[in-house]
């Protein structure tokens, strides 16, 4: 008897969504379960950059580098409302990496990676502005180039949104707590969390993209225990408020060798990351130390003329990253890219596993994943997500400041900066959230900083939110403005919505 899904996937961070959106875009039947909120880990805690890995050239990881160049602009080209190009400044210290390394490096940056929108590198003076506005005027010389920008959750959530449109089972706060090989098969129990409630599926193939619980997923619940080594690196990032008014960002050289990025972040405040530190720790209550955040204020204070000081810190978070071990003996040393590893065979059926993997190169990664399992799966077609745009992303890249002049013309109760939220987050879905609305009363019950009653139901109703936290950190970054009662108010919301939705369904 055939199985109920061809594939069933593990995990709901970019990986996971990706390589579901991918493979049910081939026509397999696919079903995610993911035991929290989509991106509710590591996904969600990148510094936010599509971007080459500047300073993997320095580690010889000359493919993962061009890899990772080549998919800015095909990221950016098919979520323009999520991602979009930056300007990164990289003052020379006189101190530490040589101005024609520098310069070198930026070179092969520059053309490795058939770049075609995106501009050059170019020297510039740091003494001018708008260079020299927010650096100590000891920096002189520095070089400027490109990288895009993303919204890590929303890049998540939309893949998953696209899955689901075509026709993937998505499951959260799901977890599978069984796996096992019957026959031609495999025989997986997913228990609810919410519920208690357990259901049994059977699938062709299993792909486990865990993320930092990759390997427990291999030995506590299928059983596996010849696998790649995984080593758990964390990575933190703090929020200050904004440092400097132009929309470069910096990438400053530390003495350690590592580099920390400062960048503009949600128009009041300057983002501060990251770090790489082994992680040995509990998965579900991964936060910052008091040393990291040492380290990040005092990593920026070298080079910003305003001192960051813990007191600054707004905000933080933190995720860990499940590298694969080559035996780097530092933390910022070891590979970013990704290792697949597959058991079973036509005899057995099989179970992938992915360790590793960055943000810019998930599409990458998904398509050589279905490339392993082509001859075990029956995918009805080949590549695709290259050219067809997310939920939302159907608009040329130039045209997003057209797009919020059109949701003004259309939607007069919006000012600018809520019409540019909305369209940075949800592109041309805006207009499917405010559908006939004439006022902001139509939009129904305000929870602060513009966020409305119509907007939420969106958030529940298309993109798997349940509590106040998956709204205001993952599919907004409202919490930077919502105070403790708005987000108690909101979660009673969301709870009493959903129980009305249980007992409407019951």
């Amino acid at each position: 008897m055939a199985a109920d899904y061809d594939l069933l996937v593990i995990g709901g961070g970019i990986n996971g969504t990706g390589i579901a959106r991918d493979a049910v875009g081939r026509g397999a039947s696919v079903l995610l379960a993911e035991m929290g909120d989509l991106a509710g880990a590591t996904s969600s805690a990148s510094t936010k950059l599509i971007h080459g890995g500047l300073r993997y050239l320095e580690y010889y990881e000359f493919d993962l580098v061009r890899k990772a160049l080549k998919e800015r602009e095909v990221l950016w080209g098919i979520a323009p409302h999520i991602a979009w190009p930056l300007r990164f400044i990289l003052p020379h210290h006189k101190d530490l990496r040589p101005a024609w390394l520098l310069r070198l490096g930026l070179f092969m940056y520059d053309h490795l990676g058939g770049r075609k929108r995106l501009p050059a590198t170019k020297t510039v003076r740091l003494d001018q502005a708008p260079f020299s506005q927010g650096l100590k005027k000891l920096f002189h010389k520095g070089f400027e180039y490109s990288d895009c920008w993303v919204d890590d959750a929303r890049l998540v959530v939309l893949n998953a949104r696209d899955a689901a449109d075509r026709g993937a089972e998505i499951l959260t706060r799901t977890k599978c707590v069984s796996a096992r090989r019957d026959g031609d098969k495999w025989s997986v129990t997913l228990k609810d969390l919410a519920t208690g409630d357990e259901r049994t599926v059977t699938a062709g193939t299993l792909v486990n993209a865990a993320g930092p619980w990759v390997a427990d997923f291999l030995h506590g619940v299928v059983g596996e225990n010849d696998t790649s080594g995984i080593r758990l690196v964390k990575g933190s990032h703090i929020i200050v408020p904004r440092q400097f008014d132009h929309d470069r960002c910096f990438i400053f050289q530390n003495g350690d060798g590592r580099i920390v990025f400062a960048i503009p972040y949600e128009q009041d405040f300057t983002l501060i990351g990251t770090t790489d530190v082994d992680y040995q720790d509990d998965l579900s209550d991964v936060r910052i130390s008091e040393d990291e955040v040492s380290y990040l204020c005092a990593a920026a204070s070298e080079y910003l003329d305003r001192k960051i000081t813990p007191e600054d810190v707004v905000h933080t978070y933190s995720g860990v990253r499940p590298l694969y071990d080559d035996g780097a003996k530092d933390a910022k040393a070891a590979t970013r890219d990704y290792v697949l590893e597959v058991d079973g065979d036509h005899e057995r059926p099989v179970v992938l596993s992915v360790f590793g993997g960055k943000i810019t190169t998930y599409r990458k990664l998904a398509e050589q994943v279905l490339a392993k399992l082509e001859v075990f799966v029956p995918f009805k077609s080949g590549l695709w997500t290259d050219k067809k745009p997310l939920p939302g992303g159907d608009f040329q890249v130039d045209a997003f400041d057209a797009e919020v002049a059109a949701l003004e013309r259309d939607y007069p109760f919006l000012d600018t900066g809520f019409a540019t939220r909305l369209t940075r987050l949800y592109g041309t879905d805006a207009r499917r959230i405010l559908g006939e609305a004439a006022s902001l009363d139509d939009l129904g019950k305000a929870f602060g900083s513009n966020l409305h009653e119509a907007e939420v139901k969106w958030l529940m109703n298309r993109e798997w939110a349940r509590t106040a936290e998956d709204v205001l950190w993952r599919r907004t970054k409202l919490g930077l403005r919502i105070g403790k009662q708005e987000a108690e108010a909101l979660d009673a919301y969301m709870s009493g919505h959903l129980a009305d939705q249980t007992g409407a369904a019951a």
